[in-house]
Formats: structure tokens, C-alpha cells, sequence
């Protein structure tokens, strides 16, 4: 008898056995196969915009995604730097084998897991109530809770061209049949997507004088908040060629052989993330498209055409590669393919991520239809953390929308109706003004050490930031600088000249002026700043507060309201037939979704305001 059964091994299996384990559940990570734990089976990137948020926030909840990216990563670069705060990602290639060989040693020498290579094919219950995991070997693993990341693997199929293959994340590995079955007699409703993936090609063939060299940053910044800011080590660069009108020719060739064209494939695909042909019929009047050749490791010849992705016909696809700059000689490794699989509707998780039909049943990652490592990664850290608090009788964690990217993830997913792979966006989060990358640790930590998964000495020294941050803040408010002090910096911006002293703050909130600048310009002023702290991370907060303070107290007055909503539950079982006033499609929906509270209530596409106010009343507002 284990406390909890995880099923699955990838993103969302390995964060969610780690953060269980950690907080002193004993777990059973169940996979097919061990050697492919926390494999990379598209892009061996981490990060990138939103997603470098949630890495962060992994990290700052106790989850070892940004580690292992940091230990891996082979290119690190800072996407948007020439936008506003929120707009900054964190962006890492990985060497694929040595991520996937990373996880893999963290859960070997967690004592608290056990790893077992099976298959899984269902679950069990009793009265509504989880008690094992059935295996194709025949037997009946027994536990509290179970955790089920199974990915791309519920009736996976693999289409190349009109040839189509059973394939659980690549064309070598077995789908699982079965699961789908049993999860629907138990009552559950699950659909159909699809995901892709471009060729793969060896970087030996690539004539690299006709592509641009893409260099990572000189200086970058660690995702983890618990490393060393800055990573010393080589790294390699990335290329970038361009589709041409040839190039386009020769893929309309193999449309009429194409998967996505002649019906063959059912599910529904990622809008945001299309295939190469895909793209080619929706914007016809685009000449050409950006394709990113990536590396995939230290000790490999191997490339990701990123920006290809395809199910055309092998020879189509190989033609079409030959037709870019730069690979008039390439050799093609492997073939890109599209792969369909089985989901189930997120509206029947709560926000614990626990299932609603089967109690300490929790989905996380692909099965709940999102796309990204990143955010099944999320999903499963916070399912290992809730099935955890849920056996030792705490309540679970729940992330609102204004505390992180994750929370918006979450809300999203059980409010809005899912019908395509679901991609977290900076715009999908209102509140990104407060959701930075740069502030994870002061939004989130406080939940990891709660959770028992952060150490007193993390806690205190976020603790410790936290309070230097108020004390330059205020310092900033209070002290004025002279004009001759200030003056030959406001000349260099065209900023008219001083005539009476001026507080740090007003100073910083001019466009173009920075506190290093303004702590080299004076020295009392750099001696009480430095009297607090020297950390440059410090300062780099201090100054987004108080350049951004009116924006900042605006987000946070609207997302006060939006808590006040999200803090009225709803009792369970709430019989919305009772309630006489509602729309009947706000009724409908309602019923479906089982909002837990009135916020979460008013977020559901189809419940109209009218029937927020009609709820409250009935409720006692």
C-alpha cells in the first residue's frame, strides 16, 4: 500500500512524484519505461514567453523543473528585453539526454519513490472512492491517491503522409489502450487532440554560411532562485534559415496525401503552435516563415527544425527541407509526424486538480488537454502537493489568477471550455504586471514552505529580500538628491536641468533613468542604499516597484475585487435547478462546470452577470 500511485513519467509525473515524495508520501511512479523518464519528445527547450514564468514558479513552489534546466541547458537567452518587465521570459535549449538523465538520478535517490516499469490500463474504485491501479501484467497496485500524467499515450496514433501508426510519444514507443475505456465507464467524458512535431536532421550537412548564427546571452540568468544567478559554461548556438516560395511549392505537393487535409486525422490541433502546411493555407500571402535549427545536446549531431512541423509524406517533407537556405545537402534523421491521442474534459477536475467523479483521483498534464512541459510540469507539482495535503488531512493549495501564472492555468482549466491543446500566454493573465519572472520567489515561496517542500534558510533569506526591498523602497520615497548630482545624467536624456533636489523615486520614475545610475551619481546616496543590501536582484525590484508603482496599485485594487468574488463559495452539490432567474445556458453551464466559488463561477464562458447577481442572492451575498 502506497500513499500515491503516479502514472507516468514524463514532466508532470516526475514533478509530482518529487513534490509527494518530499513532503513524505511514499510513492510509485509507474512507467513503461524507465529510460525515458522526463523525456523531451519535441522541443528540448525550456521556457519561453509565459512558460519562463511557470518555470520560475516551479522553482519557487519547490519543483525541480528550473534545476534541471539549469544543470542541462546548453543555450539560455532573455526573450522580450526590449519590452516592460512582464514581458521578459527566460528561454533555455537543453541537451535532451542529459535533462531526461537529470530527473531521472533526482527521483533515483529520493527514498520516498519507488519506480516500477509497467503499463498501466485503469483504475479502480470503491463508493466514488480511488483504491488501486490495474497493470498489464495482470495485477492490482494498491494506494490512497493516484496521479495519472499519462501524456500523449491514451490511444495514441501516429500519422505520417496516409500512413498512420500506434505510437505513444514517438513512433517507438506503445500507445495504451484501455485507460480511455475504463475512465469512461467510471462516468468521465475525454475527446481528442492532436499535437505534432517537425523532422529532425544531422547539423554535419547544414552549409552554415548561408544561415544566421543565433547566439545565447552573454550573461544570463538562472532559472532557479536557490543557484547562482549567473551559469558559466559553453554554449552552443542556433541557426536561422526561412521558408521560400519554392519551399512552399513543393510542400501544396503533398497536400492532397496530407493527414490534416483529407480528414484522417480527428483530433483537434494546437491554433498557436500549426504545422508548416497548416500555415501555408492560412496565410497564403506570407512569403516566406522563420525556421529555427536547434541543437539537441553537448554529444550530438542531431537538430530540431523548429517551425516545421508536419505529417506530410516523408519525401515531401525531405524535398521541402533541401529547398532552404542552407540545406540544399541535408540529411534528414528522422521524419516529422503528427500524433492524435485521447483528453478528458478539464471542467471535471476541481482546482486541486482532484477529479469530481473519484475522490483522491487527481489528472495533471496532457490527459487535462494543455500542451508545453512547462505547464504539465506546473500540473503536476500542484497535484503532488494537493494529493499529499488531502492525506494528511490539510486543506489543498489553490493558486488564485493575481498570485501566478500557474493560478491562471489552473482557473482556466476547469472554467473554460477546452476543445484544443491549451497554451499559457502573457495575455492570457490579466495581472502579468505582478506575475514577472524576476518576482516568483516573493509571490510563491511562502506556498513551498507551507507545503513542506522549501527549507527555513530559503524562506529566510526570501524573507530577508522581501525587507530590504521595503527599506530601498522607502529610502528611494524619502531621500533627495541635488541637482549637480543628477544633473549631467538627466543631459544624456534630454531631460531638462534641476533646480531644486528631487526624490530618488521621481527620478526613477523618468523613462531612461536606472538606480545604478543614480547610485553612482552619489555617494550618500549609494552608502545608505548599500548600508541595506548590495544585491543587484534587490535593486532590480526596488526599481520595477517604483517605475511601475501606479500601474502596480491599479492591478492589485482589481485583483482584491476579483478575490472578494473567488472568497464566496459555493456549497458542494449545489442544486443550480433551485435557483429560479438563471439563463438556461447559464444553468447549463453551471451544472457542468461546478464552479467552487462565485469568482470562479463568473469566469465560465456562457454565465452572464445577471446570473452572478441571481447566485449571490440566492447565496445570502
Amino acid at each position: 500500500m502506497y500513499d500515491i500511485l503516479i502514472i507516468g513519467a514524463g514532466h508532470a509525473g516526475c514533478e509530482a512524484a518529487l513534490s509527494a515524495a518530499r513532503m513524505g508520501a511514499s510513492c510509485l511512479l509507474i512507467s513503461s519505461d524507465l529510460t525515458a523518464i522526463a523525456r523531451m519528445s519535441c522541443n528540448p527547450a525550456i521556457g519561453g514567453v509565459a512558460k519562463g514564468q511557470i518555470t520560475r514558479e516551479i522553482d519557487a513552489l519547490g519543483g525541480e523543473m528550473a534545476k534541471a534546466i539549469d544543470a542541462t541547458g546548453i543555450q539560455f537567452r532573455m526573450l522580450n528585453r526590449s519590452k516592460g518587465p512582464a514581458m521578459h521570459s527566460p528561454r533555455a535549449q537543453a541537451d535532451r539526454t542529459r535533462y531526461s538523465l537529470y530527473m531521472r538520478n533526482v527521483i533515483e535517490e529520493e527514498p520516498n519513490i519507488d519506480l516500477l516499469q509497467d503499463t498501466a490500463t485503469g483504475v479502480e474504485c470503491s463508493s466514488g472512492i480511488f483504491t488501486g491501479v490495474t497493470l498489464t501484467s495482470g495485477r492490482t497496485v494498491r494506494g490512497k491517491a493516484a496521479i495519472l500524467a499519462c501524456g500523449t499515450f491514451l490511444n495514441g496514433l501516429i500519422h505520417i503522409g496516409m500512413n498512420h501508426y500506434a505510437g505513444g510519444r514517438t513512433i517507438a514507443e506503445p500507445p495504451v489502450y484501455g485507460f480511455t475505456e475504463n475512465l469512461v465507464k467510471l462516468g468521465f467524458k475525454s475527446g481528442r487532440l492532436k499535437t505534432g512535431t517537425p523532422p529532425r536532421i544531422d547539423a554535419r550537412s547544414i552549409d552554415y554560411s548561408m544561415v544566421e548564427e543565433q547566439k545565447g546571452d552573454e550573461e544570463h540568468v538562472s532559472f532557479s532562485f536557490t543557484k547562482s544567478p549567473l551559469i558559466n559554461r559553453r554554449q552552443i548556438s542556433c541557426f536561422v534559415t526561412k521558408t521560400t516560395a519554392v519551399t512552399h511549392e513543393i510542400l501544396k505537393k503533398g497536400f492532397d496525401r496530407s493527414p490534416l487535409f483529407t480528414g484522417k486525422v480527428q483530433g483537434i490541433g494546437p491554433r498557436y503552435c500549426p504545422s508548416i502546411e497548416d500555415k501555408i493555407c492560412r496565410f497564403p500571402d506570407k512569403q516566406s516563415h522563420h525556421i529555427f535549427l536547434e541543437p539537441e545536446g553537448f554529444e550530438t549531431n542531431e537538430m530540431y527544425v523548429n517551425g516545421f512541423s508536419t505529417s506530410l509524406p516523408e519525401e515531401i517533407q525531405f524535398e521541402a527541407l533541401r529547398s532552404l537556405p542552407g540545406l540544399s545537402k541535408v540529411k534528414m534523421i528522422r521524419p516529422g509526424y503528427a500524433i492524435e491521442y485521447d483528453y478528458f474534459f478539464p471542467h471535471q477536475i476541481n482546482r486541486s486538480l482532484e477529479t469530481k467523479l473519484v475522490k483522491n483521483l487527481y489528472f495533471a498534464g496532457q490527459i487535462n488537454g494543455t500542451s508545453g512541459y512547462e505547464e504539465a510540469a506546473a500540473q503536476g507539482l500542484l497535484a503532488g502537493i494537493n494529493a499529499t495535503l488531502n492525506i494528511q488531512g490539510r486543506p489543498p493549495i489553490h493558486l488564485q489568477r493575481s498570485d501566478a501564472y500557474i493560478g491562471v492555468l489552473i482557473d482556466d482549466l476547469v472554467t473554460k471550455e477546452t476543445n484544443e491543446p491549451y497554451r499559457m500566454f502573457t495575455s492570457s493573465a490579466e495581472h502579468r504586471l505582478m506575475l514577472r519572472h524576476d518576482n516568483a520567489d516573493i509571490r510563491l515561496l511562502h506556498f513551498g514552505f507551507t507545503a513542506g517542500l522549501l527549507d527555513t534558510e530559503t524562506f529566510s533569506a526570501c524573507t530577508r529580500k522581501q525587507e530590504c526591498i521595503v527599506a530601498i523602497n522607502q529610502l528611494c520615497q524619502e531621500l533627495k538628491l541635488q541637482p549637480a548630482e543628477v544633473n549631467t545624467i538627466l543631459a544624456t536624456l534630454d531631460y531638462p536641468a534641476l533646480c531644486t533636489p528631487q526624490s530618488a523615486m521621481n527620478l526613477l520614475k523618468r523613462p531612461g533613468v536606472h538606480l545604478h545610475m543614480l547610485l553612482d551619481a552619489s555617494k550618500s546616496f549609494k552608502s545608505s542604499v548599500h548600508a541595506i543590501s548590495e544585491d543587484p536582484l534587490v535593486y532590480e525590484q526596488v526599481e520595477i516597484d517604483l517605475k511601475y508603482q501606479g500601474y502596480l496599485k491599479r492591478d492589485l485594487l482589481m485583483a482584491e475585487k476579483i478575490l472578494r468574488l473567488d472568497l464566496h463559495k459555493i456549497p458542494d452539490a449545489f442544486d443550480y435547478n433551485n435557483v429560479s432567474g438563471l439563463s438556461n445556458e447559464g444553468r447549463e453551464k453551471l451544472i457542468k462546470h461546478q464552479p467552487d466559488t462565485i469568482g470562479q463561477a463568473s469566469r465560465i464562458l456562457g454565465v452572464s452577470p445577471s446570473d452572478i447577481s441571481v447566485l449571490m442572492v440566492r447565496l445570502g451575498r
